[in-house]
């Protein structure tokens, strides 16, 4: 297998493009798929009540019980497709960064800490599991989120697809989304302008869309700065011992 990889990353063209970015696509989704059958295996307490009770100090309320003001189908329909547009930020960065031929630095570099922030949100995860909102507080909410268009087929897709792996805590969505900003701003300002505001909605859309708790959002801040800091300095201590130009 070793070799099968060596000689598609040679080969250059398509065939690096689907070793760069296809095959750490496959392995960071084979892991979560994984997650479903192991988190409870490590540690078998979900920790939904501490998360709840931190929420609830916090506002002085339930901050998904608290948005119900504001639901409305259109609104709701455009949050799910801020919440989705996380499973394509990465692979976009990774494509303009890709066409930058006179930059690989950059690409391996953003890789790199891009993957280094899913490990460190899986292991997450696994030390505190967590159902999230959409699970545990569904008995208080009057409103159902109904959309006009993608709503409903997106919600069931994502079910289908995720299952149940108890990865509230901390929020992967925006720890991930705040790396892809932040290497965005660094290596592609005319993307980070876009991506901006996107990542804006997201990080919103994860609460009005009961997939986490504000709390889980406080995480997800801690792990992208986590993945920033640690990364760095174990990134740059790997490719001087490597004699690695970055």
């Amino acid at each position: 297998m070793q070799a099968v990889l060596i000689l598609l990353k040679d080969k250059g063209g398509a065939f690096r493009l689907t070793h760069d970015l296809i095959f750490p696509l496959i392995s960071i989704g084979a892991l979560f798929d994984s997650l479903g059958y192991i988190v409870h295996n490590i540690n078998p307490i979900d920790i939904d009540p501490l998360l709840i009770r931190l929420d609830y100090r916090l506002f002085n309320g339930y901050p998904t019980v608290m948005l119900e003001r504001f639901i409305s189908p259109l609104l709701t329909d455009v949050m799910q497709a801020a919440y989705s547009s996380y499973y394509f930020l990465p692979f976009a960065l990774g494509i303009a960064l890709k066409i930058r031929k006179d930059d690989s630095a950059a690409f391996d570099y953003s890789l790199f800490l891009i993957m280094f922030c899913f490990y460190l949100s899986y292991t997450g995860y696994m030390l505190m599991p967590a159902l999230g909102p959409r699970y545990t507080m569904n008995h208080l909410q009057s409103m159902e989120l109904d959309g006009l268009f993608i709503t409903q087929p997106v919600q069931s897709l994502l079910n289908r697809l995720e299952g149940i792996k108890r990865d509230a805590f901390p929020s992967g969505h925006t720890g991930i989304a705040l790396t892809v900003l932040y290497l965005s701003f660094r290596f592609e300002k005319r993307l980070f302008m876009i991506f901006l505001p996107v990542v804006t909605a997201l990080v919103f859309s994860t609460v009005y869309c009961r997939y986490h708790y504000v709390v889980d959002i406080i995480g997800g801040i801690f792990l992208s700065v986590m993945t920033i800091l640690m990364g760095n300095m174990y990134y740059g201590y790997w490719t001087k011992k490597n004699n690695i130009n970055n």
